[in-house]
């Protein structure tokens, strides 16, 4: 069994997650700038047992493609054939960024730490694979 990478992918940098090798938990990894995240899934599969990396499908309220899907595709694209023997999936990522923020006021985080953009990405690279694992647990 192997590991599950999550990426919430933004113009111009992704939050990144990934499961222990039991596939339980979710944990952030260091945010990476767009530029590089191609280049960085390839090392960390290469130094890691991954079976699967999910990316988030940013959708609308009515369910329609965001307008960041335009960026995502051609990513997908390049990254399944950079990586074949992954399985690719998505997974809905509605709402996981303001989640995001919630989590961290509740958690206590201070205003200051709450601004950098690079936390709220991870921790919503880390709310998308936990709802993608339990997501599979109820099927």
């Amino acid at each position: 069994m192997g590991r599950i990478i999550c990426i919430d992918y933004g113009r111009k940098r992704c939050g990144v997650a990934v499961t222990d090798v039991l596939q339980i938990s979710a944990n952030g990894l260091p945010t990476v700038r767009t530029c590089d995240l191609e280049q960085f899934l390839v090392d960390y599969c290469a130094a890691e047992p991954v079976e699967e990396i999910v990316v988030g499908l940013p959708t609308q309220l009515n369910g329609d493609p965001s307008e960041s899907e335009r960026y995502i595709a051609p990513f997908i694209k390049r990254l399944t054939a950079r990586l074949p023997d992954i399985l690719l999936k998505r997974f809905d990522e509605r709402f996981t960024s303001t989640i995001a923020h919630r989590e961290m006021i509740a958690a206590g985080v201070k205003k200051k730490d709450r601004q950098r953009k690079e936390l709220a990405d991870e921790m919503a690279a880390v709310i998308i694979l936990t709802g993608y694992l339990d997501s599979r647990m109820l099927k």
